[in-house]
C-alpha cells in the first residue's frame, strides 16, 4: 500500500464525499460549515496523496475522474464499515442504534413510515433516512450501493440481489365519481380504452406493470396524458382529466371518502408484491439486517398495517396479505 494513503484523514474524505454528493465546492462547503478556500485546499491535500486530481470542470459543470470514482467507493466502505462498528458497539451495550438508509419506490412511500413506526417500537433509538424515487433510480441507486436496502415492485432480473417479498401492492382503476364508468356494471380492461388514460413519467415502476399487463390482454389506450407523479396524477383524476391505474394505497382516503371510485375491472386488480431488497453478499449493517429480521418474522404486524390502508370501497372484498 502507499504510504501517502495512510496520511489521508477522515475529514478530507467527508469533505470529498461532500464535493461528490453536491457536484459543486460552495455547496459542499455549506454543508461542512466551511468556507469555499478551506474545502478546495482539503481537496487539493487529498489529491496529493492520492497523487492524480479527482475533479475536472468542462463548462461549468464538475465531473468525478476515474481516480475520484474508486475514492468514492472506497470511501462509501470506510464509512460503511464504521457505521457498523458504531451499530455493533450499541448492541453490546443492550441497545441497537444507527440510521437505516431506505430507499422506496414512490408508490410504497405512504406505508413504509408506518412499517418503520413499527419497527422503531421495538428499535427506538433507530432513525431512518429514507429517500423516495421512481422504479428507474431505484435501481440506478442499487449500482452505486448508496443504500442499505430498497423497497420496490419490480425486482431486477439481470442483477445479484437478494430479495423477499412482503406485501401485495394491487393496482386498480380509479375514477371520478360523476364519471361515466361509475354507472356501469362489470367492466373490462377493454371497456376503458375509450377514455383517457392518466399515465406515470416514463421509469415509473407502475407505469411499466401497467403498460405490460395491458399489452398483455390487448386494452390499447389510444389517448393518454403523462403526469409526472403519483400525487398529480392523484390530482388529475380528482379534476376530470381521466382515469389512471393507481396503487389503491395511494388512494385509500380518496376512496374511503367517495372523492374518487374504484371501479370494478374484471382483469383488476393489478397485483404486484413489495420486495425489501439488498445487493447480494454485500454484509448489512446491523440496524439493517434488524429491519430484514422483523418484515420477516413479524408478518402479523404488517398484516395489520397493510389492513389500514384498504380501501373502504363499494365491492372491493381484496384484501391486503404478506406474501411468502
Amino acid at each position: 500500500m502507499r504510504k501517502t494513503l495512510l496520511r489521508m484523514t477522515l475529514r478530507q474524505l467527508q469533505v470529498f464525499r461532500a464535493v461528490c454528493e453536491h457536484g459543486s465546492y460552495s455547496r459542499a462547503a455549506d454543508e461542512m460549515a466551511l468556507t469555499q478556500p478551506a474545502v478546495s485546499l482539503q481537496i487539493r491535500q487529498l489529491e496529493e496523496l492520492v497523487g492524480q486530481p479527482l475533479f475536472e470542470y468542462v463548462g461549468k459543470k464538475l465531473y468525478l475522474t476515474e481516480a475520484a470514482e474508486a475514492l468514492r467507493r472506497a470511501s462509501s466502505d470506510i464509512f460503511g464499515r464504521l457505521e457498523s462498528l458504531d451499530m455493533q458497539l450499541s448492541d453490546l451495550q443492550g441497545s441497537l442504534q444507527g440510521q437505516l438508509n431506505l430507499c422506496v419506490e414512490s408508490s410504497a412511500k405512504y406505508f413504509v413510515p408506518h412499517l418503520f413506526a413499527d419497527f422503531r417500537r421495538h428499535y427506538p433509538e433507530v432513525s431512518l433516512n429514507l429517500t423516495v424515487v421512481n422504479h428507474a433510480l431505484v435501481v440506478r441507486r442499487l449500482t452505486l450501493s448508496r443504500d442499505d436496502l430498497m423497497i420496490m415492485s419490480q425486482v431486477p432480473q439481470d442483477m445479484a440481489l437478494d430479495f423477499m417479498p412482503f406485501l401485495d401492492n394491487p393496482i386498480v382503476a380509479v375514477a371520478p365519481p360523476d364519471h361515466p364508468l361509475c354507472e356501469a356494471g362489470d367492466l373490462h380492461l377493454q371497456d376503458l380504452t375509450a377514455y383517457p388514460l392518466l399515465i406515470r413519467e416514463s421509469g415509473s415502476g407502475t407505469r411499466r406493470a401497467c403498460e405490460e399487463y395491458c399489452h398483455q390482454k390487448r386494452a390499447h389506450f389510444p389517448h393518454t396524458l403523462e403526469i409526472g407523479s403519483l400525487e398529480s396524477q392523484r390530482e388529475a383524476v380528482l379534476a376530470g382529466l381521466g382515469i389512471a391505474l393507481l396503487p389503491r394505497h395511494a388512494v385509500r382516503l380518496e376512496l374511503q371518502h367517495g372523492l374518487l371510485r374504484e371501479l370494478p375491472v374484471a382483469e383488476l386488480p393489478l397485483q404486484r408484491s413489495w420486495c425489501v431488497v439488498n445487493i447480494r453478499g454485500r454484509r448489512l449493517s446491523p440496524v439493517a439486517q434488524a429491519f430484514v429480521d422483523f418484515i420477516r418474522t413479524e408478518r402479523a404486524h404488517i398484516v395489520k398495517l397493510a389492513e389500514r390502508f384498504q380501501a373502504a370501497s363499494a365491492g372491493s372484498g381484496n384484501n391486503l396479505a404478506g406474501s411468502a
